[in-house]
């Protein structure tokens, strides 16, 4: 089911960036779009309330192992995160965990809780392997602890974090568990129930292949009872036509993940290039393979596996800005699979990738620092205010960040950078 351009072989392994819509949902998409332009946006929500306001929620709610009444539609998991922070009602004696692999836009997120209601932001820390120390969290979790944010899957390395483990220890105390899915529903099985969160957010556009600007957040019954006296959480929903191709989008979705012998064969396929790094901490690898090369600069890699018919993603160190800038990474290439790909994918990819760093660039990459050993305590986030707070994501923009260094054991605060 590859694509056809020039004549030659697409190869898409980038569906942790963004899934190719199947035929039928950019069909929906197609058509609704023109309805609106024709007839406006009251007749379109009028033709489309059955699909936007029963059967899209009822499609996420058995994709996600969750009661309909929890799921709620949104423009992404990144908002609806964001959303859900703005209205917690903590105080400056709430401990709030987050880890070195949340994303900036989470983090951002997290920061502002801090600057509003003046919690206490602490970082789990990584075991050596570089998963999540869960010893550490079970010796110092406590009835101050408000809050934990988890991703599932990052988006900078493909490890899978035990989310279910981690609901069960925290299940007997009073914090709340959001679980960000947005790299790992549409790969793995997600199920809500499952992890015991409070929170979980994802992407409709990544490997569920659906349209962007579609997501969706499942808030327990104990959250929205949390919120209510705030408002609720403030979730825009995403616009109608977009909404409707999300629930063909999930129509067609299958619970078959990739092929195990796929992921695999695509991390076999980088080690197998002379010159190449995974980057790939933890014990539990996903279909997402990150990876840099020596001499070859990732954009570059990027263009030329683009010109060979591979299309793979260049991630920047700052978009996990707790983890890969203190391991030396300033940008790395991502490659991902979904249950669409075949092994003669992997196999094609894994000849345009040697062909791609058979030029040298522009210099070797440093020496990658060991994953640190467990702190007895958790390492702050720094808390000098920022000027002009926490950044806020800007889907249409990639802007780099940098970390402002606070002496506090390596981790620091994000600012705007060059």
């Amino acid at each position: 089911m590859n694509e056809k351009s020039h004549g030659g072989r697409r190869i898409h392994l980038n569906p942790a960036g963004a899934g190719r819509m199947p035929a039928a949902v950019r069909a929906v998409l197609t058509e609704w779009t023109r309805f609106e332009d024709r007839y406006g946006p009251y007749e379109l929500d009028e033709r489309l309330e059955d699909v936007l306001h029963r059967r899209l929620g009822r499609r996420l709610a058995a994709l996600l192992g969750a009661p309909p009444g929890d799921t709620f539609t949104c423009t992404g998991a990144a908002d609806a995160f964001a959303a859900v922070l703005s209205r917690l009602p903590l105080g400056p004696r709430d401990r709030v965990w987050t880890t070195p692999y949340e994303s900036a836009a989470n983090l951002g997120a997290v920061l502002a809780l801090r600057a509003r209601t003046g919690c206490r932001l602490e970082v789990v820390p990584l075991r050596p392997d570089g998963d999540l120390d869960l010893e550490w969290m079970a010796r110092h979790i406590g009835a101050d602890v408000a809050l934990v944010c988890v991703p599932h899957v990052p988006s900078g390395c493909g490890v899978v974090h035990p989310v279910e483990d981690i609901g069960r220890l925290l299940a007997p105390h009073r914090c709340l568990y959001a679980v960000d899915a947005s790299y790992a529903v549409g790969q793995l099985p997600v199920d809500a129930a499952r992890i015991g969160c409070h929170l979980l957010t994802g992407d409709g556009w990544r490997f569920l292949r659906g349209p962007y600007a579609t997501g969706f957040a499942c808030l327990a019954p104990r959250l929205r009872d949390a919120l209510t006296p705030y408002g609720g959480p403030p979730l825009v929903p995403p616009h109608g036509a977009a909404a409707a191709a999300l629930e063909q989008a999930l129509a067609l979705h299958t619970p078959a993940t990739a092929r195990p012998d796929l992921a695999p064969g695509l991390r076999a396929a980088v080690q197998d290039t002379a010159g190449t790094e995974l980057i790939a901490p933890g014990r539990l690898q996903s279909g997402i393979v990150t990876f840099r090369h020596q001499d070859v600069p990732a954009a570059l890699v990027r263009r030329r596996l683009a010109d060979r018919g591979v299309h793979v993603w260049k991630t920047v160190a700052e978009e996990v800005p707790l983890y890969l800038p203190e391991r030396g990474v300033v940008t790395a290439v991502r490659a991902s699979v979904h249950h669409d790909n075949s092994a003669e994918d992997i196999a094609l990819f894994a000849d345009a990738l040697k062909d791609a760093v058979t030029v040298t660039g522009t210099g070797p990459f440093p020496a990658p620092a060991r994953h640190p050993q467990p702190q007895p305590v958790p390492v702050p986030v720094s808390s000098r205010p920022e000027a002009g707070g926490p950044p806020r994501a800007r889907p249409a923009v990639r802007r780099h960040l940098a970390l402002v260094p606070d002496g506090s054991a390596g981790t620091g605060s994000l600012r705007p950078g060059a």
